[in-house]
Formats: structure tokens, C-alpha cells, sequence
């Protein structure tokens, strides 16, 4: 169980502490514990007397510590949450509250987007005196792919492996956009107990045949007539696959075929041992079979060539559409 199960879990009990400071790269925990706590903590009553929302941007230190040191209003407790905590002037003016915390004030403090200096000594007092929790973005692969189909058991619902990377190619290790997409899947599936990729074009808007994830299978099996086809449907639905994400993923995607013609066990267990997921294994094995170690070097480098040009270095006012042609071209005939 994670420190923020931990934290959901006892605030359920009604178990609470005078202050708990959540910081990170990702966003969805602090956001999930921030929204409960918002919602749940107080009674509907309590609430229109007991709770305030600061937010970093506008909130003076001293007004925050006067808030937090007031006293709860036909109540026990009072709740205040600082939002966007990390774009706050003077936080670590917050020290002496932390010092000296009310016990019938909750204070939660949502510092987004990145942490605290841990040489500071300000740091050195949250983390004494307060429930600290630390989140990261998840770098692999076969996790956030884990993480998506475990969000959607949690739902009520299984997704398809297919299903699943294509929601996975199309928004990434963003596991805030994640939920929110498989939230808008619940509400509009109903009873549906599995999803395929039918389901993520219906509800999601990304189309299971002209998507980033279609035109990566396109090229790693050197399929240039599917590969033209899935580039002229972005030109025409830009929103689809804009180039800013079709060379990352195509860079990232070819990376694991360089790697994988490295490694001494070159099974799709093997693979799948390497990086954490069957299905991208069996991608992964497909591309070796088309693209030997010295084309997959010629690859990546031309992917990092055209990623320059997509941000204009080294083009006079090509089109992305086209950039996107030629490229798919230039990888798939050698």
C-alpha cells in the first residue's frame, strides 16, 4: 500500500492529523488525496463554516498561518487545503506553524509539479513534523500499462491489451489524464464489462486504425503504403498525431529495438523480461525481424534529425504533414 493509500485509508476512519504535505512529479495521487479530502473530510455542514481553499499563487504567509491558527466555527475541526502550494512567495515563512500546528486545524498542502530542497531546513521540519507524501511519474513502460489495467479493474471493467497501449500510445505516463479518460469510458460504457479498442475511439476520440500506435506498427513492419495513409489522416485530423508526438514515441519505441539487439536472449520472454510488458516485446521482436542493428542506428538518427526540423532548425517552412512523409519514407526504404 502507498503512502497515499495509507493516508485515503485512515482519513476513511476518520483518522486525521494537524498536517500533511503532498509534493512530486505526478500529480494524480495529490490530486486524488486533495479531492477527497475537499469532499469527504467534513460534513456538508462542517464545510460551509470549517473549510478554506488557498491557493499559492495568491495566499500571503501570514494570512495562511493566521487561518490555520483560528478556531473551527460549530465544529471539532477546520480544514484548510493550499493549492499550487508551489507557487507561493516566502513558503518556508510557514516554519514556525509547522513548529507549533493547532490540533483542531487539518492543514494540507498540495506543492505540485516538483519537491522541496532537502538541504533546506524548512524541508527538515515538514518532513519531522509532517505526513509526507512523495510522488514520481512512472518511467516504464509495462507499469504505467499495469497501472491502466489495474485503474479499470478498479472501475469495473477489463481492457484489452490493444486497448489498453492505445490509450497508453496517445497520452503517455500522464496518469492524471488517464483516470480522467477511463472515468469518461465508465460513465458511457454503463454494464460493459470489457473494453477493445472499439470503445477508446467511441468514447476517447482516438481512432484504432489512424492513431500514433498504428502508424509505429506500420513502420516497424516497413508497411509504407499504411504508414502514408495514417500520416494523411493526421494531416487532416492534426489533433490525431501531431508530430510533437509521433518522433518522441517513434525515438522511444526504436530505442527498445537498439537495446534489444544487444541483449543475449532475444525471445519475446527475454524481450518481455527487458522491458516490462509482453505486448511491447512482441513489437519489439516484429522491428528486430525488419530492422537490423546497423538500420536501427540509421533510424534513430534520422528520427533526431527530423526532430530538429519539426521545430524549425534546418526547415524552410516544410509542413509537419510532409516532414512526417518524408521521414516514413526515408526509414522504411533505407
Amino acid at each position: 500500500m502507498s503512502a497515499a493509500e495509507k493516508i485515503l485509508t485512515s482519513w476513511k476512519k476518520k483518522t486525521f492529523k494537524p498536517l500533511y504535505w503532498f509534493q512530486g512529479e505526478e500529480d494524480y495521487e495529490i490530486d486524488m488525496l486533495v479531492q477527497y479530502a475537499e469532499h469527504h473530510i467534513l460534513t456538508e455542514e462542517e464545510a460551509a463554516f470549517n473549510l478554506n481553499i488557498l491557493y499559492g499563487k495568491d495566499a500571503e504567509w501570514n494570512d495562511v498561518i493566521n487561518t490555520c491558527r483560528s478556531h473551527p466555527m460549530f465544529g471539532s475541526r477546520q480544514l484548510i487545503i493550499l493549492k499550487e502550494a508551489q507557487l507561493m512567495k516566502d513558503i518556508e515563512k510557514l516554519e514556525p506553524y509547522f513548529q507549533q500546528p493547532l490540533n483542531s486545524t487539518i492543514l494540507i498542502v498540495a506543492y505540485k509539479g516538483k519537491s522541496l530542497d532537502k538541504r533546506k531546513t524548512f524541508t527538515k521540519v515538514v518532513v519531522k513534523t509532517a505526513e509526507v507524501v512523495e510522488t514520481a511519474k512512472i518511467k516504464n513502460d509495462g507499469q504505467v500499462l499495469a497501472w491502466i489495467e489495474d485503474y479499470a479493474h478498479r472501475k469495473g471493467f477489463d481492457m484489452k491489451p490493444k486497448a489498453v497501449a492505445l490509450l497508453f500510445e496517445h497520452i503517455g505516463n500522464d496518469l492524471s489524464r488517464i483516470s480522467n479518460e477511463i472515468d469518461k469510458l465508465t460513465l458511457n460504457i454503463r454494464d460493459k464489462k470489457q473494453v477493445d479498442e472499439s470503445d477508446i475511439e467511441k468514447y476517447i476520440g482516438i481512432s484504432k486504425e489512424y492513431n500514433v500506435f498504428e502508424l509505429q506498427g506500420a513502420i516497424s513492419t516497413r508497411n509504407l503504403t499504411k504508414a502514408l495513409s495514417i500520416i494523411r489522416y493526421f494531416e487532416s485530423n492534426p489533433k490525431a498525431g501531431p508530430i510533437q508526438l509521433v518522433i518522441p514515441t517513434l525515438y522511444a519505441f526504436f530505442s527498445k529495438v537498439y537495446v534489444a539487439h544487444n541483449l543475449s536472449d532475444t525471445s519475446v520472454n527475454g524481450l518481455k523480461a527487458a522491458f516490462g510488458n509482453y505486448y511491447t516485446a512482441g513489437d519489439v521482436k516484429t522491428a528486430m525481424a525488419k530492422y537490423n542493428f546497423a538500420e536501427t542506428e540509421k533510424v534513430i538518427l534520422l528520427l533526431s534529425q527530423y526532430n530538429l526540423k519539426a521545430v524549425g532548425i534546418g526547415n524552410p517552412g516544410v509542413s509537419d504533414g510532409s516532414l512526417m512523409k518524408e521521414m516514413a519514407s526515408k526509414i522504411i526504404l533505407g
